[in-house]
């Protein structure tokens, strides 16, 4: 069903559209009776029969009955058009809940672009539809039928019928536009998709474009993306285009019949003129309503088009949630086993983790090195169920985390991403993230930890100062210990390094690790580094090579083993010596 996301919003504002529909055919039901006092008013003066008191109440029911009807459409605007905006608010609110659900996977086949082409023009679209397009619908429907019933009872039965002998083409002419206004409206949402995704790119990367001087060409691939968002409208405006002159043409034939026909039945004697005159005003009623229905076909078949859009994003399931079987353990101990686990990212068929075996007690500190694209990230992200394992490949306190609540597996862990990802908010509530209402002094505790808490003070506004796009206005240093911090301040039993000190000179390096080692010297350390003297204190090494692990022991051991982890910290060495000289 279309509106199957749609259903619990508008049943929460039925009330409001009863109302709101009700007070637009009140509204509708007073236009229809100032044709009646005009015609009764000319045949009054063609008959020579207007006194001074017809004059008197003529005027007061026109002004009467334009006050009733400003009053009445004042009402249904405030309660439809307002009852839209309030859809709009709530289905933008499911949105991006939804889009919070799904999982990791669904982010990589999807860009960022896309999913704000539907978060604000989709959305926009559906909004219109269930504002000015309801009251649309209703309005041209309702007030056509009852112009139509008072023609055909009022003035003329056999000049009603033959004014509406084009109708039926106007109908034909909106159901075969309307399907054609669907299919082009679908084309310019997904080319203003391509266009937003070019744009948000541009903006994430223009250090890098700038850096390539690739201006130039970025400017030439904007081009063809906007060029391709003007041709997709373009088609859309010409069907619109060739739309509205058809129904109009088509509705003044009705005008030349009621002139023609009319016109002679009043010259001999066969109609009434004060009749004729109220058909004419009843048939220039008609006119809005035939305008309506191009304006009805464009708004519906746009939220329609808009509405599948969105719906095809709600429908899809996360693939990363609790298992029926999932309960919160009380009392859990932050030890970390992993059995057997091998991974294989969906939708590919190339191993990235293979036969994977690690015990960490809890308090103990793991640390994991390996050539780029070994795996490492990935082990750190299946601790995080980020993606799906085996049952029982990985456990915490003994329990598999996926029996366990994905709340609880994700607040047992905090995590340090190596990408340092950092909102455009105030540096507090960065290191505040998982706790908003956390204490100023908390705040300061965990920078002091990461070594950065001297540094945020040294900028004019201290833990206030707002930082742009993904904290650009820091250096990367300072984004990677504002992430650690962020993660400290989490207090979590778990805490998970990723890489996360290789923006940092090796004194501060230093200097943060032992603040470190004192400060959760009590929880369990996953640290994923390239650096051998970031992770040469670690109860275990383990090396991960070609999706295995190849070798595991402490740095005294794996140097002795002379294998891939003395390779690397012999080039270490030789790297500092030479900087040092």
């Amino acid at each position: 069903m279309l509106f199957r996301h749609l259903k619990e919003i508008m049943l929460k504002y039925k009330f409001q559209y009863f109302f709101g529909i009700l007070f637009i055919i009140t509204c509708d039901a007073l236009q229809l009776y100032t044709p009646g006092v005009l015609g009764r008013l000319t045949y009054d003066i063609s008959n020579n029969s207007l006194t001074q008191e017809k004059i008197y109440n003529y005027m007061f029911l026109v002004m009467a009955l334009a006050i009733g009807v400003a009053l009445f459409r004042y009402l249904w605007r405030k309660l439809v058009v307002t009852t839209s905006r309030k859809i709009e608010y709530d289905l933008r609110k499911n949105f991006f809940s939804q889009l919070e659900k799904l999982s990791t996977n669904y982010y990589h086949h999807n860009t960022t672009g896309s999913l704000m082409a539907h978060a604000t023009n989709d959305i926009n679209s559906v909004r219109m539809s269930f504002g000015m397009g309801i009251v649309m619908i209703v309005d041209s429907s309702f007030l056509t039928l009852f112009t139509i019933y008072r023609m055909l009872k009022y003035t003329d039965v056999k000049l009603t019928l033959l004014a509406l002998i084009p109708m039926p083409f106007i109908a034909l002419t909106t159901l075969i536009m309307g399907g054609i206004i669907q299919g082009r409206f679908k084309n310019v949402q997904e080319a203003f998709e391509d266009l937003t995704t070019k744009v948000q790119e541009a903006f994430s990367g223009i250090r890098v474009i700038k850096a390539f001087t690739q201006e130039d060409n970025e400017n030439i691939s904007f081009a063809k993306a906007n060029e391709n968002n003007l041709q997709a409208n373009m088609k859309l405006v010409r069907i619109f285009g060739i739309m509205f002159p058809i129904i109009m043409f088509i509705s003044t034939l009705s005008l030349i019949a009621a002139i023609s026909i009319g016109g002679i039945m009043v010259i001999n004697n066969e109609m009434d003129f004060g009749k004729y005159v109220e058909f004419m005003l009843y048939l220039g009623l008609l006119t809005w309503p035939i305008l309506a229905i191009g304006w009805v076909v464009n708004v519906l078949q746009r939220g329609i088009a808009s509405l599948k859009r969105i719906n095809a994003i709600m429908d899809e399931v996360p693939e990363i949630v609790d298992h029926e079987e999932a309960v919160h353990i009380e009392n859990l101990t932050p030890s970390i086993e992993i059995n057997n686990l091998s991974f294989i990212y969906p939708n590919t068929d190339v191993d990235v983790l293979r036969d994977i075996n690690v015990t960490v007690e809890a308090g103990k500190t793991l640390a994991i090195v390996g050539r780029t694209g070994s795996g490492k990230t990935t082990l750190a992200n299946l601790l995080l169920r980020l993606y799906e394992t085996d049952d029982d490949s990985i456990k915490i306190g003994g329990h598999s985390i996926n029996k366990m609540t994905l709340e609880q597996v994700r607040e047992t862990i905090g995590y340090v991403p190596q990408d340092n990802f950092l909102f455009s908010t105030k540096i507090r509530d960065n290191i505040a993230f998982s706790n908003p209402s956390m204490t100023q002094e908390k705040i300061e505790e965990a920078a002091r930890v990461a070594h950065v808490h001297d540094e945020i003070l040294s900028f004019p506004k201290g833990y206030d100062t707002m930082l742009g796009e993904k904290g650009i206005n820091l250096s990367g240093g300072q984004k990677q210990r504002i992430s650690i911090a962020r993660a400290i301040a989490k207090n979590p039993d778990i805490v998970i390094f990723d890489d996360s000190l290789s923006a940092v000179d090796t004194k501060t390096e230093d200097s943060i690790l032992k603040y470190l080692k004192h400060e959760i010297s009590e929880k369990t350390v996953i640290i994923i580094a390239h650096r051998i003297s970031t992770i040469k204190d670690a109860d275990e090494i383990i090396v991960i090579d070609d999706t295995r692990i190849t070798e595991r022991g402490t740095h005294d051991e794996l140097v002795a083993l002379d294998g891939l982890y003395n390779d690397i910290y012999k080039k270490q060495l030789l790297e500092d010596k030479v900087n040092r000289d």
